[in-house]
């Protein structure tokens, strides 16, 4: 078997890994930045808010907001993935068993390395469920199919979204801080660099050069 056909038939698998790895790690970077105490990325201050207003966790509050977001999809003429489900799915399990094993984090300076810690590992996730190309988050195929609806550009689109987002979580009482203004700013370039990184090649393309080929037009899930 030449290497070629090697690489072909781990193909689907190394895929499957990463989509899987990326979505748990997501779930696991989320509680850290929430153990941090020192602010929320923008969804996750919307999930924390109605976490403390409905007693339910807020893992299960990221999975059922995740599934009626889906509901919206159909007006807007979006196609779930594998990828999509998974995210729905995952990602809130992730987080809730992250938060029963992850311990409070006491004094500024830890505090700020988990803040740092979760910031950096979500740039990870990102990276790696995205570089799958198992088909967008909930939240990210709302974004592109009202871009597609309204005709205005994805980063007003999502800069709308995240805003309401964002100011609904604080009035309900999710933790907004420096966490959520840092992670709005490092986000974007740290998902960049993991997205060519984690690039898996077309089956068709592969080569011993693993990683030749860049993502494109990536959406990030918040």
């Amino acid at each position: 078997m030449s290497i070629a056909s090697g690489l072909r038939g781990l193909h689907l698998p190394c895929r499957l890994v990463q989509l899987y790895a990326g979505l748990a790690l997501y779930g696991f970077s989320s509680i850290l930045l929430l153990r941090s105490g020192l602010g929320l990325e923008p969804w996750n201050v919307l999930h924390q808010g109605l976490a403390g207003r409905t007693g339910l966790s807020i893992g299960v509050v990221t999975t059922v907001l995740g599934a009626l977001i889906l509901l919206v999809w159909i007006p807007i003429r979006q196609r779930p993935g594998l990828g999509t489900i998974s995210n729905v799915l995952v990602i809130g399990a992730a987080m809730d068993l992250s938060l029963a094993v992850l311990p409070e984090v006491h004094g500024l300076p830890a505090r700020i390395a988990t803040m740092a810690a979760g910031i950096v590992l979500n740039g990870v996730a990102t990276g790696l469920y995205i570089a799958a190309r198992f088909g967008p988050g909930p939240r990210d195929g709302l974004m592109t199919g009202l871009h597609r609806l309204t005709g205005r550009s994805i980063r007003l689109v999502r800069t709308a979204i995240e805003v309401l987002v964002v100011a609904s979580g604080f009035l309900l009482g999710g933790s907004v801080g420096v966490g959520t203004v840092l992670y709005a700013i490092a986000i974007g370039p740290l998902a960049q660099f993991f997205l060519r990184l984690f690039a898996v090649p077309e089956p068709d393309r592969v080569s011993t050069v693993i990683a030749a080929k860049k993502p494109e037009q990536a959406i990030l899930r918040r």
